[in-house]
C-alpha cells in the first residue's frame, strides 16, 4: 500500500513540476489548483443508485463516491479530502463550468458530442441502454415502443438513442431518475429508457418493475473535466490512479460490493 501511494505520490509531483504555468502564462493548472488546497471537489449524482446516492445514514454513498474518495487519497494521500457535490443530469456541466466542482464522477458517458465540450478520463465502466418496465408490459423490446411513450430524463444520452431506433416514440422528459421512475409507476409511459446500471438499482428494490435484459448502446463512464490545457495534468494523474486501481483489481472489488457486475 505505502509502495503504491508513494508511486502516485511521486507522478503527481512530476505532473505538477512538468504541466504547471509560466510566471506569465494566463492557464493555471487545475492539479496545481488541488493540491494548493489540498482538498478535492466532486460533482456526484444522488438520485444513481447503485453509482451515486444517499445512505439510510444520510451519507453519500455508491461506485461514483467511492472512486472519488479513491482519486483523493491518490492525489492527496487521504481519502476523507474530498468534498461532495450533488448534480443531476441536466446541470453537471454547468456546476463543472463555473467551477462549483473540480470534476465529475456521476455516470457520465463518453460520446463525441460531449468531447467537443469536455475532457475526459480513461473509462472505469462500460454501461449499455436499457429499458425498465412494469411487471407484466406488453413492452418486451425496443421495437415495442414503436406508437408508445417512453420516459427519459434531461441530460442523458438516451433520447437521441431512443429516437434513432423508434421514430414514432412518444417522449415524456423528466429532471431526475426518481421523478422518471415515479412516472413509470403511475404509468405516464411505458417504459424509462437510460443506462442499465442506473436502472438496475430501481429493480433491485421494487418487484413491480422490470429490467429488460437487452443493452442497445456501450455507454463508457468517465471522469470528466473542463475542457482545455488547465487539465491535461489533472487527468494525467487521474488516468494513472484508474490503470493502478484496475490493474490491482480494487476497482472491481468496488463494484461487487454495490452488486455492479
Amino acid at each position: 500500500m505505502f509502495k503504491k501511494l508513494f508511486a502516485i505520490m511521486i507522478l503527481t509531483i512530476v505532473l505538477f513540476c512538468g504541466c504547471g504555468k509560466k510566471q506569465d502564462d494566463t492557464v493555471v493548472s487545475k492539479l496545481s489548483e488541488i493540491m494548493s488546497k489540498d482538498k478535492i471537489v466532486v460533482g456526484i449524482k444522488t438520485d444513481a443508485y447503485p453509482f451515486g446516492y444517499i445512505d439510510k445514514k444520510g451519507h453519500y454513498a455508491g461506485y461514483d463516491v467511492t472512486l472519488g474518495r479513491v482519486i483523493a487519497k491518490g492525489l492527496l494521500g487521504d481519502e476523507k479530502k474530498v468534498k461532495f457535490v450533488p448534480v443531476t443530469a441536466s446541470d453537471r456541466m454547468m456546476k463543472l463550468y463555473s467551477d462549483e466542482v473540480d470534476m465529475l464522477i456521476a455516470t457520465m458517458s463518453v460520446n463525441p458530442k460531449r468531447q467537443e465540450i469536455l475532457d475526459f478520463s480513461n473509462s472505469y465502466y462500460t454501461a449499455g441502454q436499457s429499458l425498465l418496465v412494469r411487471r407484466g408490459s406488453r413492452v418486451k423490446s425496443i421495437r415495442d415502443l414503436n406508437g408508445k411513450k417512453v420516459i427519459i430524463v434531461f441530460g442523458s444520452t438516451a433520447e437521441n438513442s431512443i429516437r434513432a431506433a423508434v421514430p414514432n416514440v412518444g417522449i415524456v422528459g423528466y429532471k431526475t431518475y426518481p421523478e422518471a421512475y415515479k412516472a413509470l409507476k403511475v404509468g405516464k409511459a411505458d417504459a424509462i429508457i437510460a443506462d442499465d446500471t442506473i436502472l438496475l438499482g430501481f429493480s433491485l428494490n421494487d418487484d413491480s418493475v422490470v429490467l429488460l435484459p437487452k443493452k442497445y448502446s456501450k455507454e463508457p463512464y468517465a471522469v470528466a473535466f473542463k475542457k482545455g490545457d488547465e487539465s491535461k495534468s489533472l487527468i494525467k494523474a487521474v488516468n494513472s490512479i484508474i490503470d493502478i486501481e484496475t490493474k490491482n483489481g480494487n476497482l472491481k472489488r468496488i463494484r461487487k460490493s454495490f452488486g455492479i457486475k
